[in-house]
This record gives structure tokens, sequence and C-alpha cells, in this order.
């Protein structure tokens, strides 16, 4: 093979493996067990799931942006992705538009409608941002070609065909995230088959379009998580001296404010002093900056396993209620 040769097979492959891979499926011994496998347990079409199979793409580029999460940026840069001026606004105008659905997710569900706002804010900027991937060539590709996290995402594929089936959704036009999560809150099929609400009784949970079905599922979700109307979500905290070290080293590091207080650590919020929380460093420009994060924060990490998403979403929920004129006081969530 002479060097021109080889310089184009060389360029043909690296271009090949940043494409979409176009070939079906549907025949790939993994994929025959997995529609097997879900034919058999839930009773769906083996010819049909076959055909889906064959219009699914396995794209590269998912599995790339799954290992380059925005969560693995430092604190003072990831604040900036969702502590904006557009997300701040937009929070705004959403719950003026939305008052009447927000009130009555709050009497139904106990959530604090900024905690709402804030969520479906982070997930989709309000429902402008719903993702642009095909939900069946997500799923399909960090089912079947991410080993690390094959079989959540497996099951969030069976999932995914059952709640097309239920709701009488073409699976092959869903579109999403990389991810595969969907809709005004970026709901991953699980959570939709469980959490998905329809609050304004037409019989539908329309999470992509319909933002009080949003809101309800939103609130829906959280308080099944376990979300404490009016309680704390998180508050400043000041360090003094070294005692608070091995709180850091221990992983989880739950106590009392009393027993924190002992420590060293210091709430900068009234607080009670039997509650239980956990201190939490952030990492800026100028050094670490401390935080104590109680139950309700813990219940943000439910709907996103990351600190750092917790606490943009509870700190863009407190700026859009300030600048609806609410209590200015505050690290609470909830009035």
């Amino acid at each position: 093979m002479n060097k021109l040769a080889a310089f184009y097979l060389l360029a043909w492959t690296l271009l090949a493996g940043l494409m979409p891979a176009h070939a079906d499926i549907a025949d790939r011994p993994d994929v025959v067990a997995f529609i097997q496998e879900i034919v058999a347990r839930r009773h769906l079409d083996a010819l049909e799931l076959s055909k889906l199979f064959r219009q699914a793409e396995i794209q590269r580029k998912i599995v790339e942006s799954m290992d380059r999460p925005a969560e693995s940026k430092p604190w003072w840069e990831y604040r900036k992705i969702l502590l904006t001026e557009a997300h701040i606004e937009g929070g705004v105008e959403f719950w003026q538009h939305n008052r009447a659905a927000l009130e009555e997710a709050e009497a139904r569900y106990g959530v604090a409608p900024e905690m709402i706002v804030a969520i479906i804010g982070a997930e989709s900027r309000y429902g402008q941002i719903l993702g642009n991937y095909r939900v069946i060539d997500a799923l399909s590709t960090l089912a079947f070609e991410y080993p690390r996290r094959g079989s959540y995402f497996r099951k969030e594929l069976e999932e995914y065909l059952l709640m097309c089936k239920e709701e009488n959704i073409d699976p092959a036009q869903v579109r999403g995230s990389y991810a595969g999560a969907m809709g005004m809150p970026q709901f991953m099929p699980s959570s939709y088959r469980q959490y998905a609400a329809d609050l304004d009784g037409d019989h539908k949970s329309n999470i992509w379009t319909n933002p009080a079905d949003a809101i309800a599922s939103v609130a829906n979700y959280f308080a099944h998580a376990g979300w404490r109307k009016n309680e704390l979500v998180a508050l400043p905290a000041k360090i003094i001296g070294e005692g608070f070290k091995h709180l850091l080293e221990a992983g989880t590091n739950e106590n009392s404010i009393a027993q924190l207080h002992g420590l060293g650590v210091e709430a900068l919020a009234p607080v009670p002093v039997t509650e239980q929380a956990k201190l939490l460093p952030l990492e800026t420009q100028g050094g670490p900056e401390y935080w104590l994060v109680l139950h309700n924060f813990s219940v943000i990490t439910r709907y996103n396993h990351s600190p750092l998403y917790a606490m943009a979403a509870f700190q863009l929920g407190k700026e859009i209620l300030m600048r609806r004129g609410g209590p200015q006081g505050v690290f609470v969530l909830g009035k």
C-alpha cells in the first residue's frame, strides 16, 4: 500500500469513528436477546420491536457526551451554567404564566413553587431545549455500547418501550437528551411511568408541551422523594479552626447543628440546633466556600445525584423567588 492510499485509509477510519453507526442493530446477538427477554416478560410484539431496532442508530457522540458531563466542572464554573440572567428572568416569566398551576401543585404535593420552577429551568430552559436526539437512539446506544452503565440503560430502554405502548406514542419519533431524558422536566422513562402527572384533568400526562403537567410531574417526583414542606434546604457556614476536617474525610458527615458547631462549623442563618445537616465544600476561584445542606437538599439530589446540580437548582430557585419580590432572607425554599 502506498503512502497516499494509507493516508486515505487512515482518514476514512478516523472519520467513520466520528459518524453515527447506521448499521442495522436488530440482528446483533445482544439486541436479539434483549428483544426476546422483554417480549417474554412484558408481552410486547417481537416483530414491531425488530422493526424499531432496524431504525435505531448507534451514535458515538452520545457516549462521548456521557464521559464529559457538566457536573465534572468545579463549582465556580458549573454555577455559571444555571445561574444566568436568562434562567432567572425566564423563571420569573414562567412563574407568571403558570401561577395557577404552581399554586395547585403546591397545594396538592406540598412542594415549593420556586423549586419546581428552578428544576424546569435547569432541565430544559422552561421548555425551550428538549433535546435533539431520538430517544430510541440515545437509549440503544447507551444500553448496548456503554458497558459501564449498560444494565441501567437497558432497564430505561425497556421502560421507554412500555411507556410508548401505554401512551400510544411512536417510539421512533420522541426526542430528548443524549441520555434519553424527555420533556420539560427531562424525565427518564422510568420516572415518567412512576411520576408523570395530569394536572389539568385531560387524562394525559404531557410533559413535553403542557407546563401544568410538567409542573405537577416535578412536584409529584419531589413529594415521593420525601420533600418536607416549609423546611430548610441549605445555608452558608463559616469554619473556625481545624476540627471540621474529619467530617470531609468521613464521606458521610451528617450531624446535628449543635455537634457541627462544636467542631467549628457555624451556621450563618437561624436553624434549630437539633437539625441534621451535612457539610458541603464548594470550590471557588478564591478557595473553598462551605454550606450546610439539610434533608430537602438530599431530596434534590434524588433528581440529579450531583451536589453541584442540587446547589445550583436551589440557588436558582432562591434568585427567582427574590426577583419576584419574595422573602429576601434567605436560604429557605418553601416560605
